[in-house]
């Protein structure tokens, strides 16, 4: 078969090579530069950027045919394998990132002040413990903690879960002279309506 491909609109697209593409999907507009398909750069504009991926899965292979000279069907069907492959580390190491990313804010939180008095009025209240029963094991720790200087405001949760049952830690402290108070502090128990004021 003649090879057409880099002649554009009028090039004739051989079927084992129009199939869906992994690279343009995962890598969208990084894989359109690379391959002549500026039409990618569609994921810069908004709502655009939503639908763009699965446009270039689906039409990437036999626009980049189009639009890019290739030696072969063979050369082409290999560059692409490429793309795929590092699409797929791309987004392996994008989704570890974002883990690495929210585990580091978690161990954080767990090591300020804020969580410390939360646990410490956790493990204060009789009634927690007996419901709980310890050894208590906490969980990542959501929300945020702001702190200037001696001031500073916290609202945060995390998981908590002992023998017999589990439940969430509820906080909004603030600090004071370089000193953390709790406002509020509940445990929501599961399949339990009412909660447990820790500050009591």
């Amino acid at each position: 078969m003649e090879n057409t491909s880099g002649q554009g609109k009028s090039a004739v697209v051989p079927p084992e090579v129009d199939r869906w593409n992994w690279g343009a999907f995962l890598l969208n507009w990084i894989w359109g530069i690379g391959n002549n398909t500026f039409i990618a750069l569609l994921m810069f504009v908004p709502l655009a950027n939503i639908v763009m991926p699965f446009v270039l899965g689906v039409k990437g292979s036999s626009w980049a045919w189009r639009n890019k000279r290739w030696d072969s069907i063979e050369q082409f069907k290999r560059v692409q394998r490429k793309w795929a492959v590092w699409s797929v580390i791309a987004l392996a190491l994008s989704i570890a990132l974002l883990a690495g990313f929210f585990f580091l804010i978690s161990t954080l939180l767990k090591n300020s002040d804020a969580y410390q008095l939360a646990y410490s009025k956790l493990q204060a209240n009789p009634e927690a413990m007996a419901i709980l029963t310890p050894p208590i094991k906490t969980g990542m720790v959501q929300g945020s903690i702001h702190t200037s200087g001696p001031s500073g405001k916290a609202d945060i949760s995390f998981s908590v879960e002992g023998l017999k049952t589990k439940g969430v830690v509820y906080l909004d402290a603030t600090k004071d002279m370089g000193q953390w108070k709790a406002n509020r502090i509940e445990l929501e128990i599961e399949a339990r309506p009412d909660r447990i004021d820790l500050n009591q």
